[in-house]
């Protein structure tokens, strides 16, 4: 599947059975933590967050379907801070049934521009 731009996930954001998942740290979605870098902390609005450690962690499919929270076969957005973890993330994802996807632009695109929502 091809990657996710800013404007697709902009447009598509509230999509009924889409979800768009944070793989980065707990900190960095509270908007506690991040990277200097970055114009603005937080998270995309509508995001759930598992942390790409506990999807590597899971010990198979069925139990990355339970930390996601969604059924095999639901189309998962994943993104993180620059789209390296959210890469594999869109790895492990697959395994579990997802169609998944990666927005490489994550959090330091999203971010950079003031005029997109936040969390």
């Amino acid at each position: 599947m091809s990657d996710v731009t800013r404007e697709e996930l902009e447009r598509r954001l509230g999509e009924e059975g889409l979800v768009v998942l944070d793989v980065r740290s707990a900190g960095e979605f509270a908007g506690e933590a991040g990277y200097p870098c970055d114009a603005r902390h937080g998270h995309v609005p509508g995001a759930r967050h598992v942390d790409v450690q506990e999807l590597a962690l899971a010990p198979d499919a069925s139990a990355i379907r339970g930390l996601v929270g969604a059924p095999e076969g639901t189309e998962v957005i994943a993104y993180c801070h620059s789209g390296g973890r959210s890469a594999m993330a869109v790895q492990l994802l697959g395994v579990a049934g997802y169609e998944a996807r990666n927005y490489p632009g994550s959090w330091h695109e999203w971010a950079a521009d003031p005029g997109l929502p936040i969390e």
